[in-house]
This record gives C-alpha cells, sequence and structure tokens, in this order.
C-alpha cells in the first residue's frame, strides 16, 4: 500500500525562512556621506586639518636667510666675493648636478614652491689664495663646503672667518693621500703655483710638485668617479710654456721646454689635464677644465715671488721694485673674483673646456711697475736684475670661447683693483687698520 501525503487545513502551514531587504531609498549614496560629516562636528575638523597643513607646508617653503660670515676685513675690501649668482645666470647654467647628491631630475629644474638645494662641494687647496675666496662665494650661495688643505702655501686664516659655520668644514689633508667623501662637486686647486716655491720644491723636493699635480689629480678623479661627482681641474697658462702664438687660444699646444726648471709644474699640469681627460673618455667622469692667467688680490702670500705681490710689498716697504730682464716681458692680470666668477660658471655650465679664465688687457713689466708706482708711491725705484730660466716674453689670453659658451668676461681693470690689494697687504704687513675709507674709496671707483 503506498504512501499518501495529506494536507489538513487545521494544521499550522510552516514558516518560510527567506530574507526581503528593505527597498533602496533614492539619493542614499549621495546623502550619507553628508549626514556623516554634519554629524558630531566632523566638517570643522575637516577644515583645521587643511589650515593646518596650509600653515606647515608653507613655513616649511619658505627659504631661510642665507649665512653671512662673521665680520672681517674683505667685507669692504671684496664685495663681489660674497654676492650670490643673478637668477638669469642660475637659469642658464642649472643642471642636475645643482640640486645635490644623488638627484635624479634629469631637467635640473627645481619644483615650484621649493627652496634650492645645497650642494655638497669640496675645494682641495682651499685655504690659499684663489681657493678661499671660492669658499667664501659657495659658502655665501648656501653650499655645504669641504676645505682639503695641507698648508703648505695655504693659510688658515684665509678660511677661519667661517669656523662655526655648519655648512663649513676644514681638513688638514695632502691630496697625494686617498680621501674618501660623499661630494657633489670637486674643485681641484691644490698646488704651489707661484714661481718662487715652485723653483725651490724642484730643487729641494723634485718630486712634490709632480705628486700633487699627477698622484692627487688621479685621488680626486677616482673620488669624483666613486661618487659621481662633477670635476673641475684649474690648470693654468703656464700649459702654453713661451709661446709662438700670441694671444693664446685653447687649441694651441704650447711650447714647453719639459727638461727646464720650470717643467716641473708645467709639466705637471699638462698631465693632470691628460689625466682629467682620460677619466671622462674612459670612465665616463663629468670633467672641466680651467687655465688660469696671472691673477691678483687680497690674501695673496706675500712674499710668493709672483710679480703683483713682489712690486706691492716692495712699495710698501720703500724698497726697489725688481724687474727682471729689459722689463718688456708682458703678462695680463685678473682680479680674483673675476676668476672665481668664471670657475663657478664653468663648473655650472655644460662645457668641459678648457677655458682661458684671464684678463686680456696686456701690460709689460715696465707698466705694471708704474700702475704700482702710481698707486702707492711715485718716488719708488726700479731696479733691473737678470732675467729668469725660461721666462715667457708674452702672455695673454684669447678669452672669446668663455665669452661665448659661459657668458663671462672680467670686470674688474687693474687699476681698480690694485688698491684692494694694497689695503690688505698694507694692514697684514704693518697692521695698519685705518684702510676703510681708502677701500671704500676704491671700491666705489
Amino acid at each position: 500500500m503506498g504512501s499518501e501525503l495529506l494536507y489538513r487545513g487545521s494544521e499550522t502551514q510552516p514558516s518560510s525562512d527567506s530574507y526581503s531587504p528593505k527597498p533602496v531609498k533614492p539619493w542614499a549614496s549621495v546623502t550619507r556621506p553628508i549626514h556623516y560629516l554634519l554629524r558630531e562636528q566632523r566638517l570643522l575638523f575637516v577644515f583645521v586639518g587643511i589650515a593646518i597643513a596650509t600653515l606647515i607646508f608653507t613655513v616649511f617653503a619658505t627659504s631661510p636667510a642665507p649665512y653671512v660670515a662673521p665680520h672681517s676685513r674683505f667685507t669692504t675690501l671684496i664685495p663681489d666675493s660674497i654676492t650670490y649668482f643673478p637668477i638669469e645666470t642660475q637659469q642658464k647654467f642649472s643642471s642636475a648636478h645643482r640640486l645635490g647628491f644623488g638627484s635624479a631630475n634629469p631637467t635640473g629644474k627645481i619644483p615650484l614652491g621649493l627652496k634650492r638645494k645645497g650642494l655638497r662641494i669640496v675645494v682641495t687647496g682651499g685655504a690659499g689664495f684663489v681657493g678661499s675666496h671660492l669658499v667664501d662665494r659657495l659658502i655665501a650661495r648656501g653650499d655645504s663646503v669641504i676645505v682639503v688643505d695641507n698648508f703648505f702655501t695655504g693659510r688658515k686664516q684665509n678660511v677661519m672667518h667661517h669656523f662655526g659655520n655648519p655648512n663649513f668644514e676644514l681638513i688638514r689633508h695632502d691630496v697625494v693621500e686617498p680621501l674618501l667623501l660623499e661630494v657633489d662637486q670637486i674643485y681641484h686647486l691644490a698646488c704651489p703655483a707661484s714661481p718662487h716655491v715652485n723653483c725651490f720644491v724642484s730643487l729641494t723636493k723634485p718630486c712634490v710638485l709632480h705628486k700633487t699635480n699627477v698622484v692627487g689629480t688621479l685621488n680626486m678623479l677616482g673620488l669624483a668617479k666613486r661618487v659621481g661627482a662633477r670635476f673641475l681641474l684649474t690648470s693654468t697658462s703656464e700649459v702654453y710654456g713661451d709661446p709662438l702664438q700670441h694671444p693664446q687660444k685653447e687649441t694651441y699646444w704650447g711650447n714647453v721646454n719639459p727638461i727646464g726648471v720650470r717643467s716641473c709644474y708645467d709639466e705637471g699640469k699638462r698631465t693632470a689635464e691628460t689625466l682629467t681627460m682620460d677619466y671622462h673618455r674612459g670612465a665616463g667622469v663629468e670633467v672641466r677644465i680651467a687655465r688660469i692667467f696671472n691673477t691678483y688680490g687680497p690674501r695673496m702670500c706675500i712674499d710668493d715671488g709672483r710679480v703683483v705681490s713682489n712690486f706691492v710689498a716692495q712699495a710698501l716697504r720703500k724698497e726697489p721694485l725688481t724687474v727682471y730682464g729689459d722689463g718688456k716681458q708682458t703678462r695680463s692680470f685678473q682680479y680674483v673674483s673675476d676668476l672665481v666668477e668664471g670657475l663657478m660658471r664653468l663648473m655650472e655650465g655644460e662645457h668641459i673646456g678648457p677655458f682661458n679664465l684671464g684678463n686680456p688687457g696686456e701690460f709689460t713689466m715696465l707698466e705694471l711697475a708704474e700702475v704700482v708706482q702710481e698707486t702707492i708711491d711715485p718716488n719708488a725705484k726700479i731696479e733691473f736684475r737678470p732675467n729668469t730660466e725660461d721666462d715667457p716674453h708674452k702672455r695673454k689670453p684669447d678669452i672669446s670661447r668663455a665669452k661665448e659658451l659661459l657668458g663671462w668676461e672680467p670686470k674688474v681693470s687693474l687699476r681698480k683693483g690694485l688698491p684692494l690689494m694694497v689695503s690688505d697687504f698694507r694692514q697684514r704687513i704693518f697692521g695698519d687698520h685705518k684702510e676703510g675709507s681708502n677701500t671704500n674709496n676704491a671700491s666705489s671707483s
């Protein structure tokens, strides 16, 4: 007998467990966030947070005032040594290297609202005559500067006005020994440059100059390669020797005696240029080469044998001005602030060089002696002495390339710059601190 399913109406029908959701209200996706913000003053907190964030970004985006070195006698003597590049120059020579170590910005442009990041720069020979003025400019620009100097010819007094500045470091070190640093740029100025020191060293310690120019340059190029820094070599007009071309262009290969008394310096610098270009071609190091012509100004060594410092010191001491040979050999003299401007433009630019950096104004030694007489003592005597070996007869730079590619040319004439140097020498020789008025007059002229 088969089974049968019966329905009894009196029995309760089983209830269903199925769920039926409420119908979705229109505009719920819009009204719910609004109701959420309006409850418990949440909207007020949002506006307060926005205001605080805006204030923080505004404060931190404002550039702090640059460090100004304590007052020194050179503040009035050399106003150009603590000035900034014009905005046009910064834009013209902007590159990735201006943004700081390890920057990946290929355009070199600083994003809107952000301040320029200071570079970390090492200056070898930074306590010397030219190096110390370069350090002044870099510090004033907001960079962190590491001075490396063994004080063979450099003087701690040249940079001591930066002591206490957190952006300044001084390392007593000889570049012939390796040095490990993390930097963005390397200005390689280390090497005695005066003829008196060069000849003395070549006779007493003949390997010193070669080691500085060769081993020292190798060490600094190796550092540039390891950390990806840009490297600037300060070469010299001495690479032209006793030139047969006048004025001298960068394409001229020179007329140098490789075994003369001056060759330790001349050939050392020529070798340094060779090494610099080899590292550029073989290792991809970014390099710059400057060939510096005669430079003068405050902080020069008083008795270093250079003609301008010789004449100025002799005139101040009431000694005869010593002219070697017939006095008809010519030189060109640039003021130190002009040279520093050229070096910085070369470093920030996109051209390797070499570039002649000098003042094309040409003077014979007798004409220079006359200018010194006019500036210091009209009664100063001139004394002739036998000429030195391999002394170049003519020296004048052709700076057409620097004018065209760097937008650089010297601004300070000899008659304007010489009084500034005289004031510095007078203070250092005699301790005369009453030269402010003379300096201001010379600067305004």
